[in-house]
């Protein structure tokens, strides 16, 4: 195991994000009188924990230095785990000052159509398990940071349609949700797939790296393939799961409702006709 050892550079960036958003929360309560939600602001702290989590020490120097099953790890929080919460935790006065400029509103409005959403995560999703990027990016912390800041950044682009705070832009509907997140969980088995059953270590430059526990390259890299398929397929199929639920359970609420309504306009009706 590396030694521990905090990155401070995370610490410093991650905490500066946090400051200006506790900052710009507090005088938008002073100007306004209007507080954020205990709730959206825990959600945006969870997502930002979660981003220090995937960042810092183990995860991310058994990431960069020995298995690409902790890279694949460290990924997974960044997409499936942080993205959803920081969109849903910033809240709507935010978004709205930060897509003020129109033709930052009207890109960000395009690349959050659901299905440009799901082409560009994805896209970036493959581009960068494209072995000679991964190389790259191990070789490079500039680019390995810009490369995160990309991938966060991107799938807060493809959660938009579900967890959107922005009723100008709103999320999809229910039924929509599902068929979305279920076409999200099909494309990231393809490159499982690779990882889960080559013969042949696709990343060279992992190869080349500390056996840290004893475990070989082919065994971290199926490791790496199961990750990405069960785990990642685990928790969308659970935001599935708790769309379906709560939409169900909106669905028999407002039919108790309009059943309601009517007993109550039967009662109306009968008392007029007397």
């Amino acid at each position: 195991m590396p030694t521990p050892h905090p990155h401070l550079d995370v610490w410093l960036v991650l905490g500066s994000v946090v400051a200006a958003y506790l900052i710009a929360g507090r005088r938008h309560e002073r100007s306004t009188g209007q507080a954020t939600p205990p709730r959206v602001r825990h959600l945006f702290l969870g997502g930002m924990a979660v981003l220090w989590i995937g960042s810092d020490w183990p995860i991310h120097d058994l990431a960069e230095g020995y298995w690409y099953s902790a890279h694949m790890v460290q990924h997974l929080l960044y997409t499936l785990v942080a993205a959803p919460l920081l969109v849903a935790g910033i809240p709507a006065w935010m978004w709205r000052v930060a897509l003020r400029p129109r033709p930052l509103r009207v890109t960000w409005r395009f690349l959050t159509r659901p299905l440009v959403a799901l082409v560009l995560f994805n896209g970036f999703l493959l581009f960068t398990h494209w072995p000679a990027v991964v190389t790259a990016s191990v070789g490079s912390e500039p680019l390995h940071f810009l490369l995160h800041v990309a991938i966060v950044g991107t799938a807060m682009i493809m959660w938009w349609p579900v967890v959107s705070p922005l009723p100008e832009m709103p999320p999809l509907a229910a039924p929509l949700q599902m068929l979305y997140l279920f076409l999200q969980s099909l494309v990231p088995t393809v490159p499982a797939s690779f990882l889960t059953f080559g013969r042949s270590p696709l990343y060279p430059v992992y190869a080349a790296f500390p056996r840290l526990g004893g475990i070989d390259v082919l065994s971290d890299q199926l490791m790496a393939g199961l990750t990405m398929k069960i785990l990642g397929g685990f928790i969308l199929w659970g935001v599935i799961a708790a769309v379906f639920f709560r939409w169900a359970a909106r669905e028999e609420r407002d039919g108790m409702d309009a059943l309601r309504w009517r007993d109550v306009d039967r009662d109306v009706l009968t008392e007029v006709h007397r």
